[in-house]
């Protein structure tokens, strides 16, 4: 297929590779690996010759995580952001506009500044919304900021005031989470960790009663819904049977209506046809979308089975290209 948008890619930029020791990932991952990764991340004419070769029209970029979530000073972090977003303008998207736009980097140690930056992005920058790398450190290092705590919704304020998603990207869990990872470090990212940390995030986000504060907001979950499409129903049916227990939130509405109606799904990262269809009777053929997650996958995989999945060509079109584009008014 041709003419693809795909919206979980990847960049980093100088000021973040300044801040950023990547041995851990390398350690993880293998230094091949991420050698390759890091040059393909800096390099946009490069991703664009990829692009042609694999029928992708519109690549949506945003910066690799842990990004300004993980910086532990307030004012570095606003700053950070900022000179992030500019970075991203001036050495991707500005140079191949029509083929590269961008979600913003937002630092959420501040949430006023935050949403003044995410407006600025959209408005002055042409943003197309922000992407949040999971929890934002508060202080130090083992601490976490979720994106349902009160000092976040003056961010979803403006969010939806602007009508722009946020992609909630995963990170790792804290530090002080991983002792179940103990001993199998491969598990810690993206292999398992990453898909339980950010489903249990946007649970948090679904109980918190923020959907019903601002019913337009849209959040965007990528690997085909980090398991969500299968096991949010199993916890509908146990929320409801513990509804006269205590912990259960705010939210008004049973988890899977906020799912449907408040969220969207890529395939980034998960390139399974049975995932696929589980996802698409789950959420609904509208709300799913074709993405890569390059470059630490390849184009090349991803779209060679996705043009290949046991779709009908009309809902290839709308996976790949139309669902979108109608949500990011491309």
């Amino acid at each position: 297929m041709k003419g693809k948008i795909v919206l979980e890619e990847h960049l980093t930029t100088d000021l973040n590779n300044s801040l950023w020791n990547a041995s851990g990932e390398a350690a993880r991952n293998g230094k091949a690996y991420m050698d390759d990764v890091d040059a393909r991340l800096l390099d946009p004419d490069g991703r664009i010759d990829e692009m042609d070769g694999w029928g992708i029209d519109i690549a949506v970029l945003s910066l690799t995580s842990p990004g300004a979530q993980s910086i532990l000073d307030r004012a570095k972090a606003v700053d950070f952001a900022k000179r992030t977003n500019d970075e991203i303008a001036e050495r991707f998207t500005r140079k191949h506009p029509t083929r590269l736009r961008a979600f913003a980097t937002v630092a959420l140690q501040s949430p006023r500044d935050a949403a003044d930056e995410l407006e600025r992005a959209v408005t002055e920058l042409g943003m197309l919304g922000a992407l949040v790398n999971g929890y934002t450190n508060i202080g130090h290092a083992d601490s976490a900021q979720y994106l349902d705590e009160a000092p976040v919704w003056e961010f979803w304020e403006r969010a939806a005031a602007l009508d722009v998603p946020v992609y909630l990207h995963p990170r790792e869990p804290l530090p002080g989470q991983q002792r179940i990872y103990e001993g199998y470090a491969s598990l810690v990212g993206s292999a398992w960790g990453f898909a339980h940390e950010t489903a249990t995030h946007a649970i948090r986000l679904m109980l918190s009663g923020l959907f019903d504060r601002y019913p337009t907001l849209t959040v965007i979950v990528g690997h085909l819904g980090e398991g969500l499409p299968l096991m949010l129903p199993r916890l509908e049916h146990r929320l409801h049977m513990q509804r006269d227990g205590a912990g259960l939130g705010q939210a008004q509405r049973r988890v899977g209506e906020y799912f449907s109606d408040n969220f969207y799904v890529t395939t980034s990262g998960h390139f399974h046809t049975k995932g696929l269809l589980d996802t698409i009777s789950e959420i609904g053929m509208d709300r799913v979308l074709f993405s890569v997650d390059y470059p630490y996958e390849s184009m090349q995989t991803g779209c060679e089975w996705f043009d290949q999945a046991l779709l009908s060509e009309n809902d290839r079109i709308k996976i790949g290209r139309t669902n979108a584009a109608r949500l990011l008014r491309l």
